[in-house]
């Protein structure tokens, strides 16, 4: 059975603490104990040797601590030569995030792992203690902590919130 290491599934959760509607420190990326276990249950599981990549689908269903991620597929893709290193993470279909009462929803989430980017796209809402951002595309890098938001952005800012 392939393993899927913890750091993607973290690293695509602080992606979210980035964007502009939620300055502030979000619950995403609080308290985030990457040593906890990381576990996947999913209908199916699929692993191609030969190019890298576990597919999990149906009900995938991935946590850690609080942390959860649910999609109806998600692709890992293990770096070449290196099958305990991920490169990349495609999740679609009902993509799902959730820490405490934070939240992000999109139809598909791209993390790649070299450019430190992950890209949000297809009715994309996050919210945080009321706050909302929504729009059809989130790109966030994580290197620069940037964030940009296209395709009707819509925001939602409670007055002395976070």
């Amino acid at each position: 059975m392939s393993r899927l290491p913890a750091l993607p599934l973290i690293v695509l959760s602080l992606a979210l603490t980035a964007a502009p509607a939620l300055a502030q420190s979000t619950g995403f990326g609080r308290a985030q104990d990457t040593k906890l276990p990381v576990e996947v249950t999913a209908e199916q599981l699929s692993v191609d040797q030969k190019t890298g990549k576990a597919t999990f689908s149906g009900k995938v269903l991935i946590g850690q601590g609080q942390m959860r991620l649910s999609a109806d597929r998600v692709t890992v893709t293990y770096a070449q030569g290196d099958q305990s290193r991920i490169s990349a993470l495609h999740a679609e279909g009902n993509v799902t995030m959730v820490s405490g009462e934070d939240a992000a929803e999109a139809r598909v989430a791209d993390y790649d792992v070299e450019s430190g980017n992950v890209v949000l796209t297809g009715d994309v809402l996050l919210t945080q203690t009321g706050n909302v951002l929504a729009g059809e595309k989130v790109t966030v890098n994580l290197e620069t902590g940037t964030a940009n938001a296209s395709g009707r952005v819509r925001s939602v800012l409670q007055p002395g919130g976070n």
